[in-house]
């Protein structure tokens, strides 16, 4: 069983920054070999990538739009997956959720992923 917690989202006002975090843990579960990802679901849309970095932290992948604002990673002596999000835009809202995935190999689908945390809620503001 693994469990994923995101935290960091909130209300800021556009072209603000953001550092979400997602704190992973589980009976035996080493973080290193779970490749992790970033999506996010906007009101009335489909849940849509984000970003992805793989198991050692070597490699990552950004949704085209994101790529340039948003950064990516993970810190595996504390289980710990990041997204840095810069330069916010109101069509940045959404609620944003972490998965993993066990595989170094990272994904861009959400349904290569089977373990996903709660959400949390980002506002950006114009």
């Amino acid at each position: 069983q693994v469990q994923l917690v995101e935290s960091g989202g909130g209300l800021v006002q556009a072209g603000a920054s953001l550092l979400l975090s997602c704190a992973a843990s589980g009976r035996t579960f080493i973080f290193n070999s779970y490749a992790m990802g970033w999506f996010r679901q906007a009101p009335g849309k489909e849940r849509e990538f984000v970003a992805a970095i793989s198991g050692g932290g070597s490699n990552t992948a950004y949704a085209d739009s994101k790529e340039g604002r948003f950064i990516i990673s993970r810190d595996n002596t504390k289980n710990i997956m990041y997204l840095q999000m810069n330069s916010l835009k109101s069509d940045d809202t959404a609620v944003y959720y972490c998965a993993g995935r066990q595989t170094n190999v990272l994904g861009i689908r959400r349904d290569q992923y089977p373990y996903w945390g709660q959400g949390t809620q980002v506002t950006v503001s114009s």
